[in-house]
């Protein structure tokens, strides 16, 4: 594939870009340090966005402030505890940006208002342009910012931009008209309810974000860009409840109509560039689209957007396939792309798209779990399929002291991982599976149409495999002889696991199945199932089954869904629960299976009273348990023994990752 447009040249005001390929914003969680400054491992990760080929680089969001909006010390930037700091860290970073032609803007945000989590996030009562109920606690009242603070919060933005300029930053971006933060919620009407300069019409709503522009080109001069982080639709259907892709709802935040009106006359005041997205918190899914959203969702909505700005209109959102973004480029929805997560996946991206090697590019599989996921869990920024991301200096790959003979036994991803980085150190591997091909539990997980992008992932593991030409014996069982025969320097066991199996009544039933041999295909479903089990597994079958038209019914022990096994992220939780309701999915939660009997099964719930209820298939997906037959067989036997993945303990393609990338490392 040629990419002819995504490797053009931009201006954004008065600043070249050397190709149309921006790294968009993300929370640099536990990048800094306590006086909100940027540290190493924040050098190190954009440097290596710069070295892969990125043209601009928008850094993480950047508090302008901490005393009224008060975050915790030390979880992301703020440019005004300590400004002379800030630009002795800032200032080793853009000079190596720039040595690799490319540019950065600071990302220069008011804060979280509304947004934030009180007690976790949020060190004091919520500030807000109204007296508004707080997202994540709606019995939190936020406190209306007076316009003397409002004011002064202006020349914060004002003094950021000039630190920024400082330290060696090409430009800044306001953040933002954009997904609901503080500053959006000075725009939006269902939020402002102020009767003072910042509050009444849209352009009274817009006086904030116009006011910091003018401020910062009057300090800094024009030939500084300063962009914009802008959502042109909110995508509200109702307070703390988001609108979902195809469904008819009433906007109650920014509609289309009044994102465009809002666009232009964010243009006319003085910003040089808008990078565009859609959604809010209440919409999460749409301003953090997870694996259920289509690529390139907000494609048709910036088609739009262009039509009425001349400035440039950066755009993300799922656009980590070359042909997609190359086309959004042609046929005019976008002016440049912005890549978050799939420059977190692959920070060379540019580079192997420009060499026309697309199939190596490591891709995004849209779970949220190594990055937005881990900022709310108080852990550092990465990413599940990369673990370097964040701490490329610790996780950078070292050819081995000496070259080991080592023996993988499971072609899982934690099996996959710890081959393809042992080879890449140069040891001499064998990876061992035990059915005729790669993939482990991923095969039947990515089934669903939803899981698209486990199965670009699937793929490019099998890819990596034979680009490395690691040496594969399937079809293989492999026992402790074999082992002992093999005679391996380093033996590394990621042989997954098992279907938790129910000792019931009736569960003998023909139709009694699992969640891996529906998707599997090795039963087939009928038209009433009832699904035991409403973790991840549970409910994305559930879906994958309510598509086909079943009626599927959900039976869940604890008292809601996704609830069970590993954090699901907030965006994607969201989403798969709305998911659920719009295809009538029904829950029963309190309840655990008791016996299947010939017309369902018998539930029992935590006070002893049963209920039956109708099915003529019943699936069962209450998890797994780690295979460490082996593993038990060779401890205390060999001394560099590893166990990795689902065999050491049950948990997610992030864990799984994760743990054979260490041993790879390391072994």
């Amino acid at each position: 594939m040629e990419s002819k447009s995504l490797f053009q040249p931009i201006k954004i005001g008065k600043i070249e870009i050397k190709n149309k390929i921006s790294m968009a914003p993300m929370g640099a969680f536990g990048l800094v340090d306590n006086e909100g400054c940027y540290n190493q491992r924040a050098i190190d990760y954009y440097v290596e966005r710069a070295k892969g080929g990125t043209g601009l680089i928008i850094t993480s969001i950047t508090k302008v402030e901490n005393e009224l909006d008060k975050v915790v010390p030390g979880v992301i930037p703020v440019i005004s505890t300590n400004p002379g700091r800030f630009i002795m860290t800032s200032a080793e970073m853009t000079e190596r940006v720039h040595a690799y032609g490319a540019k950065i803007f600071l990302q220069l945000t008011m804060g979280f208002g509304r947004s934030g989590a009180p007690g976790t996030l949020l060190t004091s009562q919520p500030v807000s342009a109204s007296d508004i109920p707080n997202y994540w606690d709606p019995t939190v009242t936020c406190r209306a910012l007076t316009t003397s603070e409002v004011e002064w919060i202006v020349t914060k933005f004002i003094e950021g931009a000039e630190v920024a300029k400082q330290a060696g930053f090409d430009g800044v971006e306001i953040h933002a008209v954009h997904e609901g933060y503080l500053l959006d919620q000075f725009t939006l009407s269902i939020f402002n309810r102020r009767t003072d300069k910042y509050g009444g019409d849209l352009r009274g709503r817009l006086q904030l974000p116009i006011e910091i522009v003018q401020g910062i080109k009057a300090r800094v001069g024009d030939s500084f860009p300063v962009g914009l982080r802008y959502s042109v639709k909110s995508c509200i259907k109702d307070w703390r409840q988001g609108g979902l892709p195809d469904e008819e709802y009433v906007e109650k935040g920014r509609d289309l109509k009044e994102g465009l009106e809002a666009a232009k006359i964010l243009e006319s005041a003085g910003y040089d560039e808008l990078n565009t997205d859609l959604g809010t918190y209440d919409a999460w899914y749409w301003s953090h689209p997870p694996l259920y959203q289509k690529d390139g969702l907000y494609l048709p909505y910036t088609k739009e957007l262009k039509k009425v700005v001349k400035v440039p209109v950066i755009v993300a959102g799922k656009l980590g396939i070359p042909e997609m973004a190359e086309k959004a480029l042609d046929d005019g929805s976008a002016d440049m792309i912005g890549l978050a997560r799939p420059l977190l996946c692959d920070a060379y991206w540019p580079k192997k798209v420009l060499a026309n090697h697309p199939e190596r590019i490591r891709p995004c599989i849209g779970c949220h779990t190594g990055c937005l996921g881990r900022g709310f869990e108080g852990k550092p920024l990465s990413c599940t399929v990369n673990p370097a991301a964040g701490r490329e200096r610790y996780y950078e790959i070292k050819p081995a002291p000496e070259s080991k003979k080592v023996m993988v036994i499971g072609g899982g991803m934690a099996g996959m991982e710890a081959a393809r980085i042992a080879t890449m150190r140069g040891h001499q591997v064998t990876l061992y599976e035990n059915t005729e091909e790669l993939g482990g539990e991923v095969i039947p997980g990515s089934v669903p149409d939803f899981k698209l992008d486990d199965r670009r992932l699937l793929d490019w593991y099998r890819n990596e495999m034979k680009e490395l030409k690691i040496k594969i014996v399937l079809n293989t069982k492999v026992t402790e002889d074999i082992v002992h025969k093999e005679n391996s320097d380093v033996v590394i066991i990621a042989t997954g696991a098992k279907d938790i199996k129910l000792n019931l009544p009736g569960i003998e039933k023909d139709k009694v199945t699992t969640a891996v041999e529906i998707l599997n295909g090795k039963k087939q479903a009928g038209e009433n199932v009832l699904m035991v089990g409403g973790g991840l597994v549970g409910c994305e079958t559930a879906l994958y089954l309510a598509k086909q038209g079943k009626q599927v019914t959900i039976v869940e022990a604890k008292d809601g869904v996704l609830k069970a096994g590993k954090a699901v992220p907030h965006m994607n939780k969201i989403m798969l629960i709305d998911l659920l309701k719009k295809y009538n999915i029904k829950t029963i939660t309190g309840n655990s299976l008791l016996e299947v009997t010939d017309d369902g099964a018998v539930l029992i719930d935590n006070g002893f009273k049963k209920q039956n209820v109708s099915a003529d298939t019943v699936v069962i997906a209450i998890g797994f348990k780690s295979d460490r037959e082996l593993y038990d067989k060779l401890n205390g036997k060999i001394a560099d023994l590893y166990i990795v993945g689902d065999a050491y303990q049950t948990a997610n393609i992030m864990d799984a990752i994760w743990s054979g990338n260490e041993i790879g490392l390391n072994c």
